[in-house]
């Protein structure tokens, strides 16, 4: 099972999103984790990577299972774990792009609406907006069309 670590930094308002070519929807940057690395150390990693910057004291808010699934015969066609980081604040310049697409800067409003995986949405909302760790399972099709989603949030102490 391939495994996925992205990190959204809020900062001043504003979430910094990749916009992917393929699909134009916004992703926070990420990527797969290496073998042997920690999920933490690939968020930051990928970060670092993608965008030229540094996050600041990133933590996690966020674990998923995605599955993708043929809607009619309800088969698994393909599944990975997302992990998803917060930071709220950064040390350099990001870049305007890299190879995987635009690097903008938006109101974290525009979360709502900006064109993305519905799940995506799901996890980055809750990443800017609500306290302690999300938990949850998503169910695309091959396209991406989000056929149902099993969230549960914890907080410390509860």
């Amino acid at each position: 099972m391939q495994r996925i670590a992205n990190l959204l930094v809020v900062k001043n308002n504003q979430v910094l999103l990749l916009k992917k070519p393929r699909r134009d929807w916004y992703v926070a940057p990420g990527g797969k984790i290496d073998s042997g690395e920690s999920i933490y150390e690939a968020a930051v990693r990928e970060f670092e990577e993608e965008t030229g910057a540094v996050p600041v004291k990133p933590h996690v808010k966020g674990i998923y299972t995605m599955m993708i699934v043929d809607p009619d015969t309800k088969a698994l066609l393909n599944e990975w774990m997302l992990y998803t980081f917060v930071a709220h604040d950064l040390t350099g310049t990001p870049y305007e792009s890299n190879r995987e697409g635009l690097l903008e800067w938006h109101p974290v409003e525009s979360l709502e609406t900006l064109p993305m995986a519905e799940g995506d949405r799901a996890n980055l909302l809750f990443a800017v907006s609500q306290s302690g760790v999300q938990y949850g399972t998503f169910y695309y099709t091959e396209e991406f069309e989000l056929l149902d989603e099993r969230l549960q949030n914890s907080m410390e102490g509860d």
